[in-house]
């Protein structure tokens, strides 16, 4: 099912990080990118500056693709990204993906982006409407506003619920929760 994003979300998507119900976890994996212009690479997209971007270069879908060591819960994706500066190189559909590795990606979700300003949270949920768990997460862009060839990320998130006890894992016991929680 396609979701669409009329314009970027106006709520403070760092509120649950600082009510310490949220955390970042992109630290923890490795990120590599289907193309780049040079000097607008993964440094670039990881910086906490929404002045600087991700610019592919090359044929369309262009891919950010986050792996993780172990399995990881994941509770959303969240990018910024800016029409008003970046028009047609600003995304408009895009298809989140998740998997073991790069080859069992399955589509978890794709939205459309309507001349997006900011940010736009895309929450992972598995079929028990908790967050899903995962090694590797594939953001694709399909397309761009105006039919723009490359594209522009400025951020990207990747969030994990701090509480890992909530998330069911049949792989774990009650100990073995309680203890991945502590970590």
């Amino acid at each position: 099912m396609l979701k669409k994003f009329s314009d970027a979300q106006t709520v403070d998507i760092f509120k649950d990080e600082r009510d310490g119900k949220l955390r970042e976890v992109g630290n923890q994996a490795v990120w590599s990118l289907s193309s780049c212009k040079p000097g607008f690479g993964v440094d670039q997209l990881r910086d906490e500056s929404n002045d600087t971007y991700w610019q592919s270069d090359g044929p369309q879908p262009h891919t950010v693709s986050i792996q993780f060591r172990r399995k990881t819960a994941i509770q959303d994706v969240c990018l910024y990204a800016d029409y008003k500066s970046d028009e047609s190189y600003t995304p408009n559909r895009l298809s989140i993906r998740a998997g073991n590795h790069g080859n069992d990606l399955c589509e978890i979700e794709q939205v459309e982006l309507c001349e997006p300003t900011g940010w736009v949270c895309i929450p992972l949920k598995d079929v028990h409407d908790k967050p899903i768990r995962t090694f590797m997460i594939q953001i694709a862009v399909l397309s761009n506003h105006q039919n723009g060839r490359d594209t522009h990320i400025r951020r990207i998130k990747i969030r994990s619920p701090i509480n890992y006890g909530d998330v069911p894992n049949s792989n774990h016991s009650a100990l073995s929760n309680l203890l991945y929680t502590i970590r």
